[in-house]
């Protein structure tokens, strides 16, 4: 993580965002973003997202266990409830989590137990809140707020390791052929990813998990099969399969590139 960005104030900020653009949308309106979602599943989505994160901290869960025992919250039955709702838990997550050292452990979804953390919270839950403010603002049609370039380049660094490089302990992972830089040029900042495929049967049960991911190598300055360029914020977008505001360029191999949409446009699971 990039421990000069503040993602409490991050959080705080995109929330409000968030909050001023969905109260802009009719409560029936499609999220482009987002099919067969309406403003409502929007904001009832980053709501519950955000009782979650904060229950988690306020209430110290660190376990599948204590993650089980966590009663749902019943989804609000109109628009002003689900407002409400918003405006109840979200200052409480941003709350909570300032209270808390960064360094607590916290129980946490992804395979890589050093992000465990409040820390980690704290950054996952600041990306969240940038992404579903994008959809509010699409949603209710308003102009596009400034995306900060520092936030986005970390974004770009936490959807290429972790949401779409998580590699499981119960499945494994077989790199393939095809390799992508990705280039943030106004940040100067470069990822080498190997694209493979992630198999293996979740230990919860459902069906077998077959899917391509990425795998970050260390060294960016090596050989690439296609180079993905733009602005930070523009490859966060893209990346998160959002609009952008400029072009985001590629070059090289058709079929890295292939690859990298076959991670890319399946999205997080």
């Amino acid at each position: 993580m990039t421990d000069e960005l503040n993602y409490l104030e991050h959080l705080a900020r995109e929330s409000v965002r968030f909050s001023d653009a969905i109260r802009l949308a009719a409560p029936d309106a499609p999220v482009p973003t987002c099919p067969g979602w309406q403003t409502d599943d929007l904001l009832w989505h980053l709501g519950e997202v955000q009782w979650f994160w904060g229950s988690i901290i306020s209430e110290d869960l660190r376990t599948v266990q204590q993650i089980e025992d966590l009663p749902d919250p019943e989804r609000p039955t109109d628009h002003t409830g689900l407002l409400r709702f918003f405006d109840r838990w979200s200052p409480h997550l941003a709350e909570s989590a300032a209270a808390a050292d960064p360094s607590e452990p916290r129980w946490m979804w992804v395979p890589d137990e050093s992000l465990h953390t409040v820390g980690y919270i704290r950054r996952r839950q600041a990306h969240e809140a940038l992404i579903h403010r994008i959809d509010a603002e699409l949603t209710a049609g308003t102009d596009r707020a400034p995306i900060d370039t520092e936030l986005a380049a970390d974004g770009v660094d936490e959807v290429l390791r972790v949401m779409y490089g998580g590699h499981p302990a119960w499945g494994t992972f077989t790199v393939g052929e095809h390799t992508a830089r990705f280039r943030a040029t106004d940040t100067e900042q470069e990822w080498v990813v190997s694209v493979g495929r992630f198999t293996g049967m979740p230990p919860w049960g459902g069906e077998p998990v077959n899917d391509h991911r990425f795998q970050c190598a260390a060294d960016s300055t090596g050989p690439a099969g296609v180079t993905i360029s733009g602005k930070a914020t523009d490859l966060d977008l893209w990346l998160w399969r959002r609009p952008t505001s400029e072009e985001v360029e590629t070059e090289g191999d058709s079929a890295a590139l292939a690859a990298v949409h076959a991670v890319v446009d399946r999205g997080v699971s």
